[in-house]
């Protein structure tokens, strides 16, 4: 809450998903009648069924006997979650376009799986309700900080790592890729894991990328979706 009420300049990237697919069916959740009518209501429906869960986790409206249709989970796959990967919203097929891959956030199993992280997230998103807006959920404020949805592969990417290598795990390495987005070396790390260097990647980029006026307008995001499904900062 420091940074909302500090009110300063900064875009804050969150790697996971803020929505589930709507536009394939026009609903979250087809068939179930409380399927909210956008994000923010599907924000609100996480946490009231999820409010006993300790951490923020959602393991509760993930055992909701409507909800779980719709999820793949551990030695349980929902009658509703569809053959193969599984729904994808709009800006998943644009990241694919970009030779990202993108998983399902209807699916909860693997190493590479955001779903769990995403359900937390829509709790938290529900409680800085007003207090830090989320773009294009929220208008993109003059002055501010604001959250912007991300994935980390994309700075690597675009800073000509090729597909397939996307975690940087050296310091060479990390340094090349900054100055691909006109940042100085880093401070020295103790230790190199994916986690600190896509971070600081990711700031970089975001540093960089935030004055083009083409990210804050991308040609596949409508009214429509930036209500339910919302959009990845990058993905044009």
């Amino acid at each position: 809450m420091e940074i909302a009420e500090a009110g300063s300049d900064t875009l804050i990237g969150l790697d996971l998903s803020p929505a589930f697919p709507f536009a394939d069916h026009g609903a979250f959740f087809p068939g179930w009648d409380a399927s909210p009518a956008d994000a923010k209501a599907l924000w609100a429906l996480v946490e009231e069924l999820s409010a006993a869960d300790p951490h923020l986790a959602a393991t509760s409206f993930v055992a909701h006997p409507e909800a779980r249709r719709h999820f793949r989970q551990r030695f349980d796959c929902g009658d509703l979650f569809p053959a193969g990967r599984g729904r994808f919203r709009v800006v998943e097929h644009g990241q694919e376009a970009m030779r990202l891959s993108p998983y399902s956030c209807f699916n909860l199993v693997g190493a590479s799986q955001v779903g769990k992280s995403s359900l937390t997230g829509m709790r938290v998103f529900h409680r800085l309700a007003g207090r830090i807006p989320f773009w294009p959920f929220d208008p993109l404020p003059e002055r501010g900080p604001v959250l912007v949805e991300i994935y980390t592969a994309l700075p690597a990417r675009l800073a000509g790592m090729r597909k397939g290598i996307s975690k940087i795990r050296d310091a060479a390495t990390l340094d090349a890729m900054l100055e691909a987005f006109g940042s100085a070396p880093h401070a020295p790390l103790a230790r190199y894991d994916d986690h600190a260097t896509d971070a600081i990647l990711s700031a970089a980029w975001l540093r960089a990328a935030a004055e083009s006026p083409m990210l804050w307008a991308p040609s596949g995001l409508t009214p429509d979706i930036a209500r339910t499904e919302g959009w990845t900062f990058g993905v044009v």
